[in-house]
């Protein structure tokens, strides 16, 4: 188990972030990842029906948390998303794989309208922290990604910010592995500008419960490829999404 540290300091006030951390059987990790958050921000934990005290451990910590019990990745990241109330809202996994402080840049380039959606190219560090066939199946995806948006980006990681407003505009709708994606996607056709940037990948508490196998692997894929397919998002008006993100108040 890592060691629990202090919260970093944060420039932005408690009203402004509020951080997404879908949960499931996560007890362990969580004493480190909380103790991440940085300082003023709120973390809500969105417990997927854990059943090893995962809820208990989040409160003591002093996050919010919220109950989800139709299970799936998605539908625990789309809870947190609905129950979020600050002007922009992160998101990181909850298994002590990646630092909730790494986000304190993310959310300072979406505040200075620099980008609409931030994500993190995840860095193995550290033997098994990326297995091979979770991370050849990232690498396919972000292929076909490119193929369906042309964006260049090189991963499809959790660590991300955005504003809240424009996420929701989004309408997402899938509740498995393919959420992440999809977000990117229908942020894509929306014109938003995303960017990403790198950031430590540790090796996670605990074991995966999708990635850490290639049946769970493969079923991400198989989610994520359904969402690759959907026909590209159109504006009301009829007109093009480009140059419409959230900073750009037509989002």
């Amino acid at each position: 188990m890592k060691a629990v540290t202090t919260s970093p300091s944060s420039p932005f006030p408690a009203t402004d972030v509020d951080v997404v951390l879908p949960c499931l059987n996560e007890a362990e990790a969580l004493p480190w990842v909380l103790g991440r958050i940085p300082a003023g921000w709120r973390a809500l934990v969105v417990d997927n029906g854990s059943t090893d005290g995962s809820a208990d451990v989040a409160r003591a910590y002093g996050a919010t948390v919220v109950h989800e019990a139709r299970r799936g990745f998605g539908a625990a990241c789309h809870a947190g998303l609905t129950a979020a109330s600050a002007g922009i809202v992160c998101f990181c996994d909850c298994d002590a794989s990646l630092d909730p402080g790494l986000l304190v840049p993310f959310v300072r380039e979406v505040l200075d309208g620099e980008a609409d959606l931030v994500l993190g190219r995840r860095r193995p560090q550290g033997r098994g922290a990326w297995p091979a066939h979770a991370r050849a199946g990232n690498l396919a995806l972000a292929r076909m990604l490119r193929r369906r948006t042309g964006l260049r980006l090189h991963d499809l990681g959790p660590l991300r910010a955005a504003r809240r407003e424009g996420l929701l505009a989004l309408d997402l709708d899938d509740r498995r592995s393919g959420y992440p994606l999809q977000m990117v996607v229908r942020a894509a056709d929306a014109g938003w500008r995303i960017t990403e940037h790198e950031v430590a990948y540790l090796p996670r508490t605990g074991a995966s419960k999708v990635t850490g196998t290639w049946r769970g692997t493969w079923q991400a894929v198989r989610d994520m490829s359904r969402v690759l397919h959907e026909p590209p998002r159109v504006r009301a008006d009829g007109a093009s999404p480009q140059g419409c993100g959230p900073s750009a108040g037509c989002g």
